[in-house]
């Protein structure tokens, strides 16, 4: 890849990850209007509808075998109860505590699963990530405050389960090593609007008329965005940048969750929120060894 195509890739990365922060938003405006379930019949539907042309032009593979599809079933229920914990957090509470504090738990979560349940090495440099980003954590929680109705509350329950139920899809959808990464995801898609159709969602008893430009405004960013552009350019970055260097964009997922919302939603953002993310970034950096390159 050329120094041109490179720049042009990094601004799409950049965007990308706006997306993702901008899906904290998305969801708290949403949350005025649907359900948690109901979230995930309409973003799938729209992420289905756009990922599709996608899959076809880069003539992805849609063969899947026993396994996998196995795995699909069980990421699409693990990623059904990640989206009603990430829905509701931030119906009750705010999207830039969420996109905060679950972004950055993700990564220190998936590090501590895979050590305790896979093998991991976990080195001195580990512990104390670890240790900086627990501190990191319980700073976002707000733990200092010693009030047992905040650091327990409704809304950082929901959060802590959102960060430990991603990991888990992740570490699921892992082990589909046959089937392209993409397509696995459109599966999933497909296998969870199924479910929450059939389980969940009431579709001719949903009030469509409330639905208006700005419900459909923030489907939409939700779905095709956050979703459908901004899993591609991910996927499509890993190819060509390689992981390590992906990853680096990641840590501007909060950083646009807090910008945007306090743009959109007016939201206030506590000293707690800056320190503490400032400190689990930071683990989540030393943790898996991420570099920064300046051009």
């Amino acid at each position: 890849m050329t120094d041109k195509n490179k720049n042009i890739f990094y601004a799409l990365m950049f965007l990308a990850m706006a997306g993702w922060g901008a899906s904290w938003v998305s969801a708290k405006v949403l949350s005025a209007y649907i359900n948690e379930y109901e979230l995930v019949f309409f973003r799938n539907v729209f992420t289905i509808i756009t990922l599709l042309p996608v899959l076809l032009y880069s003539k992805k593979s849609f063969h899947i075998n026993l396994k996998s599809f196995i795995l699909v079933v069980v990421a699409s229920i693990v990623m059904i109860a990640y989206m009603k914990c990430y829905f509701l957090g931030t119906k009750f509470g705010t999207a830039s505590l969420g996109g905060a504090l679950v972004t950055t738990m993700i990564p220190i979560n998936t590090f501590l699963i895979m050590a305790l349940f896979f093998g991991r090495r976990i080195g001195k440099k580990d512990i104390f990530a670890l240790v900086l980003g627990g501190l990191g954590v319980l700073t976002m929680l707000n733990i200092w405050s010693f009030s047992h109705e905040q650091i327990f509350s409704q809304k950082n329950i929901y959060f802590v389960l959102a960060s430990i139920l991603w990991p888990i899809l992740t570490i699921v959808s892992s082990k589909a090593t046959k089937i392209s990464p993409m397509v696995f995801t459109f599966y999933m898609y497909v296998i969870s609007t199924i479910l929450v159709m059939i389980f969940f969602v009431d579709l001719p008893n949903i009030d469509y008329k409330a639905f208006d430009w700005i419900f459909w405004l923030n489907i939409l960013s939700i779905s095709i965005i956050s979703t459908t552009f901004a899993t591609t350019i991910y996927f499509v970055g890993i190819e060509k940048l390689g992981t390590n260097e992906v990853s680096s964009f990641i840590f501007l997922v909060p950083l646009f969750a807090i910008v945007l919302s306090v743009i959109f939603l007016d939201e206030k953002i506590s000293l707690s929120i800056i320190i503490g993310t400032t400190l689990t970034l930071l683990a989540v950096k030393i943790l898996n060894n991420i570099k920064f390159k300046r051009k």
